[in-house]
């Protein structure tokens, strides 16, 4: 019986976690769940799976949760420290980071301290501190297992194989909902406009950055991170259909993919259950589902995001913590309709050309351009209302 804690447990992750938890109750059970400011949501959550301790980063959340939780042995937590305490509760196993941006950071960074196994879906743990990260899981000899459907298709194809041998890595992107939209269409794009994907069922501020393609972004930096390729080995194709999830070139010219239905069941269920696998419980591919597989382009001067995050890859240090808390802000601005979808890469790169980077930062110096990153986005965002 594996024990696990799940950060982020009533977001689309976390609650599709809890489904193949549901599905084999004889393989795993749950230690402890956190969650932002849903505290209904986590309070059912918690009853049902018996947990010993649930965490609320909303403060007022965590409150009423305590409330409604009187008449139990559950312990309320609260706030960051709530959160990254929770993430070294008890005797967990595993513990799954599916929190949204920066706030997964150094809860990840806590369990793998405490020596567990992390299946990671907080991209943001390596998009922002991704050699703290990485040497933290060497030191602590514990695994990061990926949840995002295309590295867990990298990794699923690398089984057996040497790192050395790789040559390309090529990641998939459904082209969100404007993959066919023009120029002058994308400045007008809403935010409801912008929540409609076409394939995958997210949260809002991923499904915003599926639109913008910030997202595949951020999932090239993370998997520079996790098989140590340069980011220049590293493609992305757009192919709208979600079948194919990731491609792997060897270096004799071998290509490996991995396929599937677009339902992250299949990646979360992997990550659990690793090295074994389980039966699924879900929608198995079909000859339908196969019968027109299309593949083009990134058209990168329309969705500029993209570019960006190669761009602070590359610059490294500090930049990558800077992109991230940028969007994080652009996309809260977005969604309340302060700035519009074209705007979102004007603040990110407004933001990142007045950034100095650090080299080799430590936690320190990444959560301080992380404050910056976010003070500046803000103040730009602002002046784009204002002028708009």
């Amino acid at each position: 019986m594996k024990k696990l804690i799940i950060l982020g447990s009533t977001g689309s992750i976390g609650s599709q976690t809890l489904d193949v938890v549901r599905k084999h109750p004889d393989k795993f059970s749950i230690v402890a769940l956190a969650a932002k400011k849903s505290w209904q949501r986590l309070v059912k959550q918690a009853r049902e799976f018996g947990v010993e301790a649930i965490a609320l980063l909303d403060a007022e959340a965590a409150f009423r949760a305590q409330e409604e939780l009187q008449d139990s042995d559950i312990v309320v937590l609260s706030g960051r420290k709530g959160i990254k305490t929770l993430a070294g509760w008890g005797e967990a196993d595993m513990v799954v980071s599916s929190m949204v941006g920066m706030a997964g950071l150094v809860p990840t960074l806590r369990a793998i301290e405490r020596g567990r196994d992390v299946a990671l879906a907080n991209k943001e743990s390596l998009v922002v501190g991704g050699q703290v990260v990485m040497d933290a899981v060497k030191e602590n000899e514990v695994k990061l297992l990926p949840i995002d459907s295309e590295h867990s298709a990298i990794f699923q194809c690398m089984s057996g194989e040497k790192v050395e041998t790789l040559s390309r890595l090529i990641l998939t992107a459904s082209g969100g909902p404007f993959r066919t939209w023009d120029r002058e269409r994308l400045a007008l794009a809403t935010p409801n406009e912008a929540l409609k994907h076409p394939t995958w069922e997210m949260g809002s501020k991923i499904t915003i950055d599926s639109a913008t393609l910030m997202n595949k972004g951020f999932e090239v930096l993370e998997a520079h991170h996790l098989f140590g390729l340069p980011l220049d080995n590293i493609e992305v194709w757009v192919h709208p259909q979600s079948i194919i999830h990731s491609l792997v070139e060897f270096c004799d010219g071998s290509v490996l993919a991995q396929m599937g239905p677009p339902d992250m069941r299949t990646p979360i269920s992997y990550a659990l259950s690793y090295p074994d696998r389980l039966p699924p419980q879900w929608e198995k591919l079909t000859l339908s589902l196969m019968q027109n597989l299309d593949f083009e382009e990134p058209r990168l001067k329309d969705f500029p995001c993209l570019e960006l995050a190669y761009a602070a890859g590359k610059a490294g240090g500090t930049m990558p913590a800077v992109l991230n808390a940028a969007n994080e802000v652009a996309v809260e601005l977005f969604l309340k309709e302060s700035i519009g979808f074209t705007e979102i890469a004007k603040v990110l790169e407004k933001v990142m050309a007045e950034h100095e980077s650090t080299a080799n930062p430590n936690l320190d110096d990444l959560l301080g351009a992380d404050d910056w990153g976010r003070s500046r986005a803000r103040e730009i965002g602002r002046a784009c209302k204002k002028e708009s």
